[in-house]
This record gives structure tokens, sequence and C-alpha cells, in this order.
């Protein structure tokens, strides 16, 4: 493609996410293990990053008929590569307030529209996690976390052994349905679907127009006109993939079933230590699932393909999952039963036709009211909820990059309006949950220490129940 030719039209949810009333970005940080030369940072661009989509060279613009389309630019890599100046001779400590002060700096500026939509920071500063760190932060509508993942990951190997690919975990589900189902059966179960869809469906458009969840402790008051421009702060809890899985083989539930319940558990438990009276409230959480048809996840080169009929990688295709966040007084007996809750609740809702309802309204209210009124939509779903989970899966092996091995890496969306967002990722066996809380209102430190109690209170308490019920 030609410089000043546009391509594809941007689509409507790339339009949602960019617009008056919503800007999101996706932020990507890669822990690096050694000391951090970027001698081959401009080349490294121009020949691995820029070829991977013509969008990380282009810019939207409106075409003649006011739609927005994606257009080929010439790009300056010196305007897209920062290199931040901090002190020196700090101790780590120090390293990671400077640190963790940039990334809420560059979490709240929004990108200039006469460029492409990228960034890459390169703090060469070491923390306490790295010798440096390289940040990624790119604009939610180049794509999702998905495609943006894959495109990251293409530009990385296999630091053991780069002629190998990279390898990632298979998520197919272990437990299979077994048994046949009478005709009785499967009607019960299609009037059982159709019920709950119609129920979710609704629920879906009351929360996302005018019924908010309480204020509390992870929420602030929406009566605060400032309350959306506070400053994010962005941290992280490491925990092992192994002790995960033992927690899922013992209870035959999924990974994600049981992260979505520590989550879930632990905010409880820092609502209660910051106001025993927001036990009582209502607060939902916005699961994102990914919409792609899927069978397992995909090697990097799958992931890169372009949209067809039979594969549609890259892109925005994911969906939100209204999900109530139990209260601690349900499960008082048992943490655990915040774990079966998210299995039982996530299950049922992946396969309610809800998801596909509220995509066509979004639709129908894009031709009515245009892309900024499906823009308002998605930002008053996203104002009236309390936090949102994403989640994305890496690779088992150690990555590299240009000599640089890569000894951990999670991101974040920034822009959103709530005040909480929690993103997970795996990589080398481990897991890795980063917590962007709203400055002001939220104690980042407090919030992580919840979380970790949650997670050691479950763990023992998988030990002790099947160790009680095998005695």
């Amino acid at each position: 493609m030609e410089f000043g030719e546009t391509m594809e039209p941007v689509s409507p949810t790339g339009q949602y996410l960019n617009s008056s009333v919503l800007s999101l970005s996706i932020i990507a940080v890669l822990e690096i293990g050694v000391t951090i030369n970027d001698s081959q940072t401009m080349s490294l661009l121009e020949n691995l990053f820029l070829p991977i989509n013509p969008r990380f060279s282009s810019i939207m613009v409106d075409d003649k008929n006011g739609e927005k389309r994606w257009k080929k630019v010439e790009v300056k890599l010196e305007d897209h590569v920062k290199v931040p100046l901090f002190p020196s001779g700090l101790s780590l400590e120090s390293y990671d307030k400077y640190f963790g002060d940039y990334l809420s700096k560059i979490a709240a500026e929004r990108f200039s529209l006469n460029k492409p939509l990228w960034e890459i920071h390169i703090v060469k500063y070491p923390t306490t996690n790295a010798a440096g760190n390289l940040i990624f932060k790119l604009h939610h509508a180049l794509g999702d976390g998905y495609s943006l993942m894959g495109a990251l990951l293409s530009c990385l190997q296999r630091a053991d052994n780069p002629s190998l690919p990279l390898t990632f975990p298979s998520i197919k589900n272990s437990k299979l349905e077994s048994g046949s189902k009478s005709i009785f059966g499967y009607v019960t179960q299609i009037f059982s679907s159709a019920f709950n869809s119609m129920l979710d469906f609704n629920w879906s458009i009351l929360k996302s127009s005018f019924l908010e969840d309480d204020q509390t402790p992870i929420r602030s008051s929406w009566n605060d006109p400032m309350a959306e421009f506070q400053s994010t702060t962005i941290t992280t809890l490491t925990f092992s993939i192994d002790q995960i899985k033992l927690i899922k083989a013992k209870l035959n539930v999924t990974i994600n079933d049981v992260i979505v319940g520590m989550v879930f558990f632990g905010t409880r438990l820092y609502m209660q230590e910051i106001s025993e009276e927001s036990t009582k409230s209502s607060s939902t959480a916005l699961v994102l699932l990914n919409t792609r048809m899927l069978d397992d996840y995909k090697s990097v080169k799958e992931m890169m393909q372009p949209d067809t009929r039979t594969t549609s990688s890259w892109g925005n295709q994911f969906a939100f999952l209204h999900i109530s966040i139990p209260k601690l007084t349900e499960f008082s007996n048992n943490p655990l039963d915040f774990i079966y809750f998210a299995q039982k609740l996530i299950k049922r809702k992946r396969n309610s036709l809800a998801l596909y309802l509220t995509g066509k309204l979004l639709e129908t209210l894009t031709k009515v009211k245009g892309h900024e009124g499906g823009a308002r939509y998605v930002y008053n779903t996203l104002k009236n909820a309390s936090m949102t989970i994403s989640n994305i899966i890496g690779p088992v092996e150690q990555m590299g990059l240009a000599n640089h091995p890569i000894s951990g890496l999670y991101y974040m969306v920034a822009g959103t309006p709530e005040d909480l967002d929690i993103a997970v990722v795996s990589y080398m066996g481990k897991v890795k949950i980063a917590f962007g809380t709203k400055t002001q209102h939220i104690d980042s430190e407090k919030f992580k220490s919840c979380m970790q109690k949650a997670f050691e209170t479950m763990f023992e308490a998988t030990q002790k129940f099947y160790k009680g019920k095998r005695n």
C-alpha cells in the first residue's frame, strides 16, 4: 500500500474505542533481565514491528462519506520512541517509585491522532523486578489483547533456541461431558438457555444504561466530575501456576475459574478492611471474553493471520460479561465457594445468547445514533460497573529480544472510566496479575495485600478440605 492510500474502514468497535467519550490503550510491559542496549531499536521497529500490520503505519481519517478509514502515512520512528531520564545512583526501591510514576503518566496521556497510534518507551533503569523495562503502548483501536499479544510475540524469539517456535499452554476444557441426554433433557436445556439469555440480556441493558453499582471502596462517586481524570497506579503480583493448577485439579474447575474466584474474594476482603458497611454493597465485574471461535490457543503465526471467513484473528473481537461480585456474607464459611460461583456463572453466561443480542443492540444503536452514540453506550457499560477483568495466555518458554532475555511481562488497559482494572497473563510457569487502581480512591498496596491473602487462604482451604476428606 502506497503512502496516502486508504485501506479498510475502521471497525465499529475500533471507532467506539477511539471517540470523543472514550480512548482506550493497552500498555504491555516487558521486564528485561539484562541492561538494555537500545542500539538496534530503529532497525528492529522498521524490519520487524511495522511490517506486522498496515495499521502500525496508518492513521484514522474520515472519507468523503464521513466514515473513518485507515490511511497509510510515512512513519517517523523517532516520534514513537521515548527514553525517559531518571536521576542516577538511586536505590532499586527509588527506581520502583520513578518507574511506577512514569507508567501512571503515560497511562493518562491520549495519543495524537495525526500519527500512528503506538509508542515504545525504553526504561534503562533497574527496578526490584528487572534490569530494565520495555513498554509498548498501543491504542485499543488497533486491536484487542489477543491481536496485540500476537504482534509483540512475532517480534520475539525463544531465548533458549531462536530457531524453535514459541508454544502456549492448552486451553481445551479437560472436563468432557459423558452420557446421553433424553429428548426431555434437550428440550429443558433449550428453554433454560432461552430464559437465561433474555435474563442476561435485560440485565446487561439495565447495567449499561442507568443501573450503577453502589459507591464503595473500589468505586468512587460519579457525582464528582473530576473522578474520571484521577491518575492510575499500576502494580503487580506473581503466583505459581503449579499452585493454581493444584487448586484447579482438586476442585475440578478451570484455571480461569480459580483466578476469577480469587479476584472476587480478594476484592471483598479489601472492601471489608476499608468499610465494613461495603460488604452489603452491590458490585459488578465486567469479565472480558474473547469471542473468536478457537478450539485452542494459536501459534504466533496463526495469531497473525489476516481476517477471513475461516480465521478472524486480528482486530477487536471481545465482549463483556456482567458478573455480580458475591458478598463475603454469602460464602463466609468456605472461601472456595467464590471459585465455584465463578465457575457456575461464567459457564452459564458464556453459553447465553445475551452476548449476541447485545452485539445486535449495539449495531442498531450505532445506525440510529452514529458511532458516538455507540461509544457512549460502551462508556456507560464501563462506568456503571466496579471493575474489569481480562486475561491473556503467554508462552511457556522464556522469550528474548535481540539477546535481551525477558524475565516477565504484564499488561494493563488504560483510559477506562472505572476505578479498578485487573489484567492477567501467564508466562514461564507464572501467572502475573496487574492491578490498575485510581490513585486517589484505592490503596494499591493494601489491595495487593488482600489479594495475596485471598490466594493463600484459598490454597490452604483446598489443602485442608481434601486432607480432611481423605481422612
